[in-house]
């Protein structure tokens, strides 16, 4: 019999006490964390950052661990409870990618198609000089798995600058918008399609870095250190809802949610205070301690499952209903 966790007073309720990835040890992988998920034929993909065995704690300056390198590796569940490893999706450790980072999956309506993308952190190569970046593909699925489309895989945003936390919607008239993190805030960047946000280059990314302040969506909180985009944006009658992560002074991460307008993105109203906060051992231990890092969201109905990463060694799942946090943000507004 599944434990279930007490109900919270901030709007999201824990399905149960324990974690529903990072327990079970998957052959050649020592953590499974910052997870995005799928709702499709029947079932719940997770899209896990899966860090390779080895890895260890950095005595010296520089990186926090050596030797660590992560994956994109999938699970799936029937019930969003159970979950079983699959395969493993995209292997770091080589290009543009030394380590796959936070992997977030989406469905764009683009041009009147559906496409599914995944957006993850690509990390250069240790030593390279290049900063982190946005990666994204194109997902197929053969009636089994999902596999990244070939030839489909880039590199979003401006060359040379540090990007980040990355989400990809369509907004109401058609065109097509990223929210990702340049700095401490999060930015909204619009584009024709989808085919212009892949393709968009430097004529496109000097105008937008030359006017940033114009493009920011969500700054920090007072006294935080900064914010970024978690799930995708969730379609609702009221807006879109989106699930954001804030890193507070002391280091903890916490999970947080904002409206968004359909047609132009730009945000309508937030919520002032967490809606999650790392207070279970295991969100509050880890590799980096006191993290909840939300990465996925799934609606049916009222119904909202959310999947988020626990101390960099851990998934957890949590539920909302949509009408109490339109709610909220409703009386924030």
């Amino acid at each position: 019999m599944k434990t279930r966790a007490p109900v919270l007073p901030g709007h999201v309720r824990r399905l149960a006490d324990r974690p529903m990835v990072g327990t079970v040890p998957v052959p050649g992988y020592a953590a499974m964390f910052n997870a995005g998920v799928l709702y499709h034929e029947g079932a719940y993909h997770l899209f896990a950052r899966g860090v390779r065995s080895g890895y260890r704690r950095n005595p010296g300056p520089g990186d926090r661990f050596l030797d660590y390198i992560s994956d994109i590796v999938v699970f799936i569940s029937a019930d969003g409870l159970g979950y079983s490893f699959q395969y493993v999706l995209a292997r770091g450790g080589r290009g543009h990618a030394a380590c796959f980072e936070d992997p977030r999956v989406q469905r764009v309506v683009s041009c009147g198609a559906e496409q599914l993308v995944i957006t993850y952190t690509a990390l250069p190569p240790a030593g390279s000089g290049l900063p982190w970046r946005i990666g994204a593909h194109r997902l197929g699925w053969d009636g089994q798995r999902f596999f990244l489309r070939p030839g489909s895989g880039r590199l979003l945003g401006p060359e040379g600058v540090p990007n980040k936390d990355a989400v990809i919607f369509a907004l109401a008239d058609g065109r097509v918008a990223m929210i990702h993190r340049i700095r401490n805030n999060m930015q909204l960047a619009v584009f024709d399609d989808l085919d212009h946000l892949w393709n968009a280059g430097p004529e496109y990314w000097d105008l937008y870095l030359a006017d940033l302040e114009v493009h920011t969506l969500l700054r920090p909180s007072p006294g935080a250190l900064g914010v970024g985009a978690g799930a995708p944006p969730v379609a609702t009658e009221e807006g879109l809802l989106l699930f954001f992560h804030e890193r507070r002074a002391d280091g903890s991460y916490t999970m947080n949610l904002a409206l968004l307008d359909p047609s132009t993105g730009e945000a309508l109203s937030r919520l002032p205070s967490a809606i999650l906060e790392p207070e279970l051992e295991w969100e509050r231990r880890g590799d980096v301690d006191n993290v909840v890092f939300v990465q996925g969201a799934h609606r049916d109905g009222d119904h909202l499952y959310l999947t988020y990463g626990a101390a960099d060694r851990y998934v957890g799942a949590a539920t909302a209903s949509v009408a109490h946090l339109l709610d909220a943000l409703a009386a924030a507004a």
